[in-house]
């Protein structure tokens, strides 16, 4: 199936649609009864309250049928995806003849990446946004200028992240290059050699990490900031009540834990970028 076809996000995506379309509807599903969950059992202390139980069965079906459709994606997810890294690592090493043993191991370690970022990270982005959007609108009903606050936090986030893409590539080229030798190295038993290599790999990881926390660092800074004046400006310019305001800090935290998927989504994007630019450099020519 992926024959002749260079091995990126996009062809896979292409080439296996029906199948991560509807797991990607059943997480959808998913994430929409669990947004629910919330305001259904708001009803049914208020029915239980009343003597009533309707609304506590309406939160028992949709419970139930949570953890049904929560089951079958998992069960259903590890199939297709499975599938999927088999197709795409067998292409990989019908076309990597050319390469050593060392780099040919490395990029099948980080050609599976790029299935497990359409298995974890997606949905987990999807997530996010549902959340996202949720807390947005409900902000925006509370006061307009909460909202406007959200989003201009959000743009400040992505912006931010997007001076520090190139070093990630950067940083995530020299790991990627670094561990195509270790095959190569570990067959030379020369613990020299080995521990100098893992000591670069050491320090590699460390700019990273001290990249990430730089990064993670200030766009925390700047949610944190948009919490702040969303509890200032709730307390100051609005005729609110004390639950009122708690509903609005509590939206907004929730706003902050969606948007801080993006950054780490971008993260994984700038190391999967280099990886396809990586797999595909010594493949033969094929076709889009």
């Amino acid at each position: 199936m992926l024959r002749d076809k260079h091995l990126t996000i996009a062809i896979l995506l292409q080439t296996f649609l029906r199948p991560i379309s509807l797991t990607w509807v059943l997480t959808l599903f998913e994430t929409a009864l669990m947004a629910l969950i919330p305001l259904l059992i708001g009803f049914a202390i208020d029915g239980l309250l009343k003597d009533d139980t309707t609304a506590l069965m309406h939160l028992a079906v949709v419970v139930a049928s949570l953890i049904g459709i929560s089951i079958a994606r998992r069960i259903y997810d590890t199939r297709v995806y499975g599938m999927i890294r088999v197709e795409l690592c067998t292409q990989l090493v019908d076309r990597s003849d050319k390469l050593s043993v060392s780099k040919l191991n490395a990029r099948l370690s980080m050609a599976r990446e790029l299935v497990g970022f359409l298995e974890e990270e997606v949905p987990t982005l999807m997530n996010s946004v549902v959340q996202l959007v949720i807390s947005f609108a409900i902000l925006f009903y509370f006061h307009p200028t909460l909202s406007y606050a959200a989003f201009c936090a959000a743009v400040v986030m992505v912006v931010f992240y997007s001076i520090f893409h190139r070093r990630f590539f950067k940083l995530n080229a020299d790991h990627n290059h670094q561990s195509e030798k270790q095959v190569g190295l570990l067959g030379t038993n020369s613990p020299k050699r080995i521990y100098a290599h893992f000591n670069r790999l050491r320090h590699i990881e460390i700019r990273i990490s001290d990249t990430e926390a730089w990064v993670y660092g200030t766009i925390f800074t700047v949610l944190l900031g948009f919490i702040l004046f969303n509890l200032w400006y709730a307390a100051t310019h609005m005729e609110t009540t004390v639950g009122t305001i708690f509903s609005i800090i509590s939206y907004s935290w929730e706003f902050v834990d969606a948007a801080l998927v993006l950054p780490a989504t971008l993260q994984g994007w700038s190391r999967l970028s280099e990886i396809m630019q990586r797999i595909n450099a010594d493949l033969p020519a094929v076709r889009n």
